[in-house]
């Protein structure tokens, strides 16, 4: 009961400016004594709350703790909400829990079912590798890893991590490579035997995200243009891959679609491979060869049998 006692209180303090004393004990039925106690306890869990004088006065919390309703809409609260929660899910990060809660006491309707939901869920088996990272970045530790690079060469990497990101379906860390003694995208997917060195660094790093993806790392080829007919019954995966690409639904039942913007020539005959027989490159040359190069060398793996 205490405890329930205690949680309405912090509400209530949060939603009023100045609560007394005695309007306190007639709302909880007890004495004033009581409450006395309940605002210590309170204060010693790190609330900061502040002791009014006077015939108005009473308690309250610290404004700077306190956020502005005028600030953000119901809207604007939920979408906060809805992230924060899917984030929690795998850094487990107190502060965000704790924002959690101070958003909903300006939240001016809590029974409304959630417009959207996010599930970070499928990134769990990468939950270590994340948490240590952004441990990592937040108390500018250095960190070791092995890495398997694209030339399938393995590692050891010393970074100053700065940045998680997570891009499509993947999550990457941006980092200052000490082994290579420039900026780095790594991939969390390719990364073993992570650890949190007890070495801290002072380089400061100022960065653009935007940026990230267009400088450093490895180097790749790019295709700016592409045309692929895909058979009947692939549309559905199609649309999953190449959402944002220009498409034509033929009468058929086929679909042909038009790529015009730059994206990476591996990955792309990776996903063409995919689709087996289903996909035909029709432009450009150069990326037909490529195809048929590759087919070609799995082949050879095959002539005995």
């Amino acid at each position: 009961m205490k405890l329930e006692r205690l949680i309405s209180i912090t509400y209530m303090l949060l939603n009023h400016e100045v609560v007394s004393a005695s309007e306190l004990s007639c709302k909880y039925g007890v004495s004033q004594r009581t409450i006395y106690r309940d605002i210590e306890a309170i204060c010693a869990a790190g609330i900061p709350i502040v002791s009014y004088q006077g015939a108005n006065g009473g308690y309250g919390i610290m404004k700077e703790y306190k956020m502005d309703k005028s600030l953000l809409n119901s809207d604007d609260i939920a979408s906060l909400i809805t992230l924060l929660n899917s984030t929690t899910t795998v850094f487990d990060d107190e502060r965000a829990h704790d924002t959690i809660q101070r958003l909903k006491t300006v939240q001016t309707d809590n029974n409304r079912a959630p417009s959207l939901t996010m599930d970070l869920g499928s990134w769990r088996s990468y939950t270590t590798h994340l948490r240590t990272l952004h441990s990592a970045i937040n108390a500018r530790q250095l960190v070791r890893f092995h890495y398997m690079n694209a030339k399938d060469e393995r590692q050891d990497r010393v970074v100053e991590p700065v940045s998680l990101l997570l891009k499509y379906d993947s999550w990457y860390l941006y980092g200052y490579c000490r082994s290579r003694d420039d900026y780095r995208v790594f991939k969390l997917t390719r990364m073993s035997e992570l650890t949190a060195l007890p070495e801290l660094f002072e380089r400061h790093h100022n960065i653009h995200t935007e940026d990230i993806f267009t400088g450093g790392g490895e180097s790749h080829e790019y295709t700016e243009h592409a045309v692929i007919h895909f058979a009947a019954g692939t549309l559905a995966k199609v649309l999953d891959e190449f959402y944002m690409d220009e498409k034509q639904f033929n009468e058929d039942g086929t679909l042909t679609l038009t790529i015009v913007k730059r994206i990476d020539t591996d990955w792309l005959i990776e996903k063409m491979l995919s689709f087996g027989e289903d996909a035909v490159v029709l432009e450009p040359p150069v990326l037909r060869q490529r195809i048929r190069d590759k087919i070609g060398k799995m082949m050879n793996r095959y002539e005995e049998v």
